[in-house]
């Protein structure tokens, strides 16, 4: 097969869905070799151009991007347009996997893409206005689709209850963790004990109740918040023994959750929890939101915590804290089952059996 690959969103600074498509991109390029002819494409920014070479950087592939200055108003212009076809761009291809920024036409061939989760849809005041309009199209155009990835079993009903997508064009397909972030290497001294969140600063990360938390430990612990400056109401994070570390590399991340007291993620709505099992790998006890769309990445082993129960999150970090060797122990068993190679074999298998 000739598969083509949608990296758009690798022109930005890495996040979960930017994280997920390089991993995924990577196992499918070692479950495709030798086998299948894989395309890595963009039409992208000036941006762009300077990221997207680094982030597949070895990956056996061919990279074909497109300089197109305003790149995102270009990319809805062509998928609303349904014209012209990918082809015209990248000669016949088998497979069309497109991400979460655009929908491009194609002539032929298995039509793909990957859904990280429906918050759009269930609560838009949780997004931008742009965030709500680039998706809602998106989503219904999977209804279009041979193929329908999604993180978790969680995202996975959701997109058949809530989009009507047929469940055999359903394949989850959980991220891996990597290579970073292991129980092995340095770890971070903040010089003291300290409570870890990963996050981008936005209203459904739900980040006020672990600030109240942390005020009713009285100092006990640090707060260390790591995560880009996002949008809308912000917690208050100018409290005395809070700090803010902004956006950290994956090395940094994971000396930060191998040192950490307690690693915490209140966030009330997921598509899977990439921060849970990247803190399980590197060993870290971790103390999880209770909402549904966390108990996969959290399994048997996070502590879990209301979203809106400050008292339970208090008492459930100090409680992880006192059980960290063996919370670490027991994460570190529960996260050896996600890979990206078994991403990668899992779409080439769902793409061979969709032709």
């Amino acid at each position: 097969m000739r598969i083509a690959f949608d990296v758009s969103p690798l022109s930005h600074e890495p996040t979960g869905i930017g994280n997920y498509i390089r991993g995924s991109l990577g196992g499918v390029a070692d479950a495709a070799r030798d086998r299948h002819e894989l395309i890595a494409f963009a039409p992208t920014s000036p941006e762009g151009m300077r990221r997207i070479p680094g982030a597949v950087a070895g990956m056996p592939l061919e990279l074909k991007l497109r300089l197109l200055p305003f790149a995102h108003y270009w990319r809805q212009a062509w998928s609303r347009a349904g014209w012209p076809p990918v082809e015209r761009f990248l000669g016949p291809v088998d497979v069309l996997h497109y991400s979460d920024w655009m929908f491009p036409p194609q002539r032929s061939g298995v039509r793909s893409t990957m859904i990280h989760d429906l918050v759009p849809l269930h609560h838009r005041d949780w997004v931008t206005r742009r965030t709500y309009s680039m998706h809602s199209r998106k989503y219904r155009d999977a209804l279009n689709c041979d193929t329908v990835f999604v993180n978790s079993e969680f995202t996975g009903q959701d997109v058949i209850e809530t989009l009507g997508v047929h469940p055999s064009r359903v394949h989850v397909a959980r991220p891996g963790i990597g290579p970073a972030f292991g129980p092995d290497g340095d770890s971070a001294d903040l010089g003291a004990p300290y409570v870890l969140t990963v996050a981008t600063l936005e209203p459904r990360k739900n980040l006020q109740v672990l600030v109240d938390a942390h005020a009713l430990l009285g100092g006990r612990y640090l707060l260390a918040v790591v995560g880009g400056a996002g949008w809308g109401e912000q917690p208050l994070l100018d409290a005395p023994g809070i700090l803010r570390l902004g956006r950290q590399t994956d090395d940094e991340l994971a000396q930060l959750y191998r040192g950490a007291a307690v690693v915490a993620y209140p966030s009330r709505f997921e598509g899977f929890g990439i921060p849970i099992v990247e803190a399980m790998a590197s060993a870290a006890a971790v103390v999880a939101s209770s909402h549904e769309s966390l108990d996969e990445a959290s399994g048997d082993v996070a502590l879990r915590a209301a979203p809106d129960d400050a008292a339970a999150w208090a008492a459930a970090l100090v409680e992880a804290a006192e059980r960290r060797g063996e919370l670490g122990a027991r994460g570190l068993e529960h996260a050896r089952q996600f890979t990206w190679d078994a991403v990668g074999a899992t779409m080439v298998a769902a793409w061979e059996g969709a032709r």
